[in-house]
């Protein structure tokens, strides 16, 4: 059934930042909220009726970015699949699930309506919304419009595959099911009740293979699976199960012309809207190299930072694996989003390329794509700045040094203007000495001037020329470093240079430093490095290291391949390697990084009905954004079915407080923040109020680098408070710790409370906080 008639009322526009306002949302939040009748105010405008068109859908001001208001009178209590496009998220019945503003059209989530009326809400997106109700086929369903499937490639031979397909769960019934796959069995994990999640499995090399979703011996749904054939030298798609959250990813491969050994890599990301198999498609073989292009996640993703940027990482690894291509030949390059991606990747990761070549890229999301715009002078705001600071590619500008790199731009882009290439091209010249730059005449976005196979937007040949003569050195044949972070839990080593803990976390950390190997000396100055590790592969000899840092000169008696120097802030001096208690690379902080060990979401059940529901419903929320922003698949579990001992190695999503969920004993018991009814406490601070949300990360105990992420509040109505902080949009960076009471939603970042950074042992006292007057 398509929904036909609603009403509409616009709201203020949101950026990317973990608050925004919303009057609307503030009354849900509340528990104020009632269905709306036509002409109702609602602040400065007012609700509106509007009908679809012949195809059912809306369009309009109200549609971009406002709220759509629709009721539905069931005749009977019943389970139906929503299945609607153009929003980013509805409440039904107050209860709240994912949208979808990209009109992808596979979001398909069973949800429950009463007998009587049923109030669906939608916060609408791009400027359009689709809305069909419809009956689950069966109870339990395969939905294979949503499918993640390798191709059968003649040249990998492994005898079973793996794929990935939507199972919707449309009773109220965790479901233990078997997905059969032409004979290929895979249990799959508890299907929570009305709840759809995509799930991985094996299945054999066959081009058309039948699905059998099983619950013991019996067959709940079935599917027709189809895959392709290729040739040794055509694209392909290669699957893999991500380390990052377990989930089934894929990336393509357009294959090297030739069969020689040490063949070059070159890393391809690919702009908004589209796929990494067109990405591969886009570029002529090559006869020196294999083209591999990263997913991002999905076609928008990540814009190619936070698990976009992950997943580029993770494909390089697998592709220069599984390719064995010589490592001195990696390359990166892409085109848009994936330009920016480009710079972002690159300037990450500054000693894993050879050269860059990025195209049409814009910059960072505060010079090209809606990024929150912070006062510095603002000790909260500073905060979220520094919280963001991943996102400002021209802090680490330096790094580019590294590489060789090759800017390309239509001088006509109506999409990135050019003016984003021309400012690099104006901060490259201070200081780089490798760089190359063309502007194609009139071009715009995409173009293609040349008769060759390859569209000249990515593949356009003064690129593979630069490509061709460079070559990444061993870390040995580096006598200078020059090196930029400002988060070592993202980027923390160039060479034989680790920055393992800052003086001021979010804020930009430099080393500039020569090695003499003969002399056994490194040279050079830092800015805000607190903890510093020295490979020491360069040396030659043995004995003791000679020091001249910050004009401190030292010497130490290394004890093994590394040398470790900590500076309190006074000057450096040797120290050893810190235990993984400690602040490091591989755990740092940052609340998002929760995501990157394999998240579980655990709810609480101890708290009232209306806590355990928003609990419950909040961790689903979750999963469900988290699988259509980034195709992943969170096992989400009860408290009392979570075990504190198992899995230490996987981070924890923990939804409720120290009164309401029973696992914060045993993950939080000795945190600095507690939370709990009605009142909150960081170190020595105590609030009492009962809507605040507080969102923080602490290490997990027994691990050395997962941590736990609460998403928690003093009350239902705090908890409510962060139900909408845009945890999988990428830019919208988060401290360590984020307070927030319910005026956020009046005052945006004027309501927010307290914001902070924990010290490199974790603590409050050591740490940097700013709090509201």
């Amino acid at each position: 059934m398509t929904l036909r008639q609603c009403l509409v009322t616009t709201t203020p526009g949101s950026r990317r930042s973990p608050v925004h306002v919303d009057p609307v949302e503030l009354r849900i939040v509340k528990g104020q909220w009632t269905i709306p009748t036509e002409g109702e105010a609602q602040g400065n405008t007012k609700w509106t009726k509007a009908e679809a068109n012949a195809k059912g859908d809306f369009s309009g001001r109200g549609f971009n970015g406002g709220y759509a208001s629709f009721t539905y009178d069931s005749p009977t209590d019943k389970v139906v699949l929503l299945e609607a496009s153009g929003h980013t998220l509805v409440y039904v019945n107050s209860t709240l699930h994912a949208g979808d503003p990209y009109s992808y059209g596979y979001l398909s989530i069973p949800i429950q309506l009463h007998k009587g009326q049923n109030s669906l809400l939608f916060q609408c997106g791009r400027g359009g919304l689709h809305v069909n109700l419809v009956d689950p086929p069966t109870p339990v369903s395969l939905d294979l419009r949503d499918s993640t499937t390798p191709d059968i490639h003649e040249g990998t031979g492994a005898n079973n595959l793996l794929a990935a397909v939507v199972v919707r769960n449309a009773t109220k019934q965790t479901q233990s099911l078997t997905l059969d796959a032409g004979g290929v069995k895979t249990n799959l994990p508890p299907l929570l009740p009305l709840t759809s999640r995509k799930v991985g499995f094996s299945v054999p090399r066959n081009n058309r293979i039948t699905l059998r979703l099983m619950a013991g011996s019996n067959e709940m749904s079935s599917a027709e699976l189809e895959l392709r054939s290729r040739t040794r030298f055509q694209t392909y798609k290669r699957t893999f199960v991500s380390d990052i959250d377990g989930s089934v990813q894929y990336f393509a491969v357009n294959p090297s012309t030739s069969t020689d050994p040490n063949q070059a890599l070159f890393l391809s990301l690919h702009g908004a809207s589209v796929e990494a198999l067109g990405q591969a498609d886009a570029y002529s073989p090559k006869s020196w190299g294999y083209l591999v292009a990263a997913t991002n996640r999905r076609p928008y993703g990540f814009d190619w930072e936070e698990v976009g940027r992950l997943d580029a990482l993770e494909v390089l690894g697998i592709a220069k694996k599984d390719l064995k291509t010589d490592p001195t030949k990696t390359y990166l390059t892409g085109h848009s989003m994936g330009g920016h991606g480009t710079w972002s990747v690159g300037v990450h990761y500054p000693d894993k390329f050879a050269a860059i070549a990025p195209s049409a890229g814009w910059i960072s999301f505060v010079s090209y794509a809606g990024g929150a715009a912070y006062d510095s002078t603002n000790p909260i705001q500073a905060m979220l700045q520094r919280a963001a600071a991943d996102s400002d590619t021209l802090a680490m500008k330096y790094n580019y040094a590294h590489q060789g790199v090759f800017v390309l731009h239509g001088d006509a882009d109506d999409n990135v203007p050019v003016e984003q290439a021309r400012q690099m091209r104006a901060e490259l010249a201070k200081f780089h000495h490798d760089f190359n730059w063309y502007e194609q005449p009139k071009a715009n976005h995409w173009w293609d001037a040349n008769d060759e196979p390859g569209a000249d937007a990515v593949d356009y040949a003064g690129i593979w020329d630069m490509f061709a003569k460079h070559r990444l050195s061993d870390m040995t044949q580096v006598r200078n470093v020059d090196f930029t972070t400002v988060n070592p839990g993202s980027t923390a080593k160039c060479d034989w240079v680790t920055v393992a803990q800052q003086l001021k976390d979010g804020i930009a950390s430099r080393v500039q430093l020569r090695v003499d190997p003969f002399l056994r000396r490194f040279v050079g100055t830092t800015e805000n490095v607190r903890l510093l590790a020295l490979d020491l592969s360069p040396l030659q000899g043995k004995g003791d290291v000679s020091l001249e840092i910050d004009g401190n000169k030292f010497k130490t008696t290394p004890n093994g391949k590394t040398i470790w120097l900590s500076n309190a802030g006074s000057g450096f001096e040797a120290t050893k390697e810190p235990g993984p208690e400690a602040k490091n690379p591989s755990r740092y902080g940052g609340f998002k990084s929760v995501l990157n060990h394999r998240v579980v979401f655990v709810y609480g059940t101890r708290g009232s009905a209306e806590e355990n529901a928003w609990a419950q419903a909040k961790a689903n929320f979750d999963a469900e954004t988290f699988w259509y922003r980034g195709n992943s698949s969170v096992d989400v579990v009860a408290d009392r079915d979570f075990s504190a001992g198992r899995d230490k190695d996987r981070s924890v999503m923990l939804y409720g407080n120290q009164d309401t969920n029973s696992a914060w004993s045993a993950l939080l018991s000795s945190s600095p923040v507690k939370v709990g009814s009605g009142k909150l406490t960081v170190g020595s601070r105590v609030i009492e109020r009962s809507d605040i949300s507080c969102y923080f990360v602490r290490p997990r105990p027994g691990s050395a680098v997962a941590v736990v992420g609460a998403v928690t509040g003093t009350g239902v109505v705090g908890m409510r408070v962060g139900d909408r902080i845009p945890l999988f949009s990428s830019g919208s960076g988060m401290p360590d710790v984020l307070i927030l009471g319910s005026e956020t939603l009046e005052k945006g970042v004027g309501g927010i409370l307290g914001a902070g950074f924990f010290g490199p042992d974790w603590a409050v006292e050591t740490g940097d906080f700013a709090w509201s007057p």
